[in-house]
């Protein structure tokens, strides 16, 4: 009686025998198609897709194929489309956090917008008066050139008509950029107002 208890208890502190490490099986299509398993990877299955499937059927792990050298610049090519994407999202987002900052309301854009708008207008009326005033003074060294026809024009007639016209030039050019700042002011506010409407909409719609 005793013995037999001291052999129960003997059976009951030995470990469980576990199965085998690597029962699990391996399976691919090899180049006809046709299904190819091996207890480790078959070499038919090397450079393939396969399933590693366990003892009950079930699949537990899918490895994909490698990828030939058109597929790598493929798949780099969708995946800088993809960071692309979310650039431009994340910057979309900072940028209307920027407009909800700065404006409260379609008034705010409006009056922003004009004050722009009225900045360029007198950067160009003060370029149009520079001009004006280079010209009379151009009209000067001309009448004085008049004067030495036959004769070789004094340098300081010579350097004025030059500095003059230089002068116009100048103030020309400038007036120039300024209607191209005006239409990018423009465009900008435009933008600004439809992107405003557009966030206003749909917070309406949250």
């Amino acid at each position: 009686m005793h013995a037999a208890r001291h052999l129960l208890l003997l059976s009951l502190a030995l470990p469980i025998p576990v199965m085998a490490a690597g029962a699990n099986i391996f399976c691919c299509n090899d180049e006809r198609g046709k299904q190819v398993c091996g207890d480790i990877l078959p070499m038919a299955c090397v450079g393939r897709a396969y399933r590693e499937i366990n003892q009950v059927g079930m699949v537990v792990r899918i490895v994909e194929a490698p990828l030939s050298p058109e597929m790598k610049a493929l798949r780099a090519q969708e995946e800088r489309k993809k960071q692309e994407v979310e650039e431009a999202a994340r910057e979309q987002r900072r940028m209307d956090a920027a407009l909800a900052q700065t404006y409260g309301n379609e008034a705010d854009i409006d009056l922003m917008r004009q004050r722009a708008e009225a900045d360029v207008h007198k950067s160009i009326a003060a370029a149009n008066e520079k001009i004006a005033e280079a010209k009379r003074r151009r009209k000067k060294f001309e009448n004085e050139a008049e004067f030495y026809k036959k004769k070789q024009v004094p340098p300081e007639v010579e350097k004025g008509l030059k500095e003059e016209d230089y002068e116009i030039r100048a103030q020309e050019e400038l007036i120039e950029a300024k209607k191209r700042e005006f239409d990018l002011i423009k465009a900008k506010f435009d933008e600004d107002k439809r992107r405003f409407r557009e966030m206003k909409a749909r917070s309406r719609t949250q």
